[in-house]
């Protein structure tokens, strides 16, 4: 039996190098993942503020668990990979 894909959202910006490098990882591990740009959408970027305390990106909220930055062993750890 398969296991069920978490929910994973990168609340990210287009100039950002630490959320393309998190996007191309989710890519490479074929996660499927909804991209949020924070610098088009105020709303979502205030969404993520209120859920996380952070205005920086990337943040990745795995099964509503916030990641912040491309920190690769928590997003691991949170994914259930090795």
């Amino acid at each position: 039996m398969e296991k069920k894909q978490p929910k994973v959202i990168v609340f990210s910006t287009p100039t950002c190098s630490f959320c393309n490098a998190a996007k191309r990882y989710f890519r490479e591990k074929q996660i499927r993942f909804i991209d949020v740009d924070v610098s088009r959408d105020q709303r979502a970027a205030r969404d993520m503020q209120r859920k996380t305390g952070q205005t920086g990106v990337p943040v990745i909220l795995i099964n509503n668990r916030p990641i912040v930055g491309f920190d690769k062993p928590k997003i691991n750890r949170a994914l259930g990979i090795a």
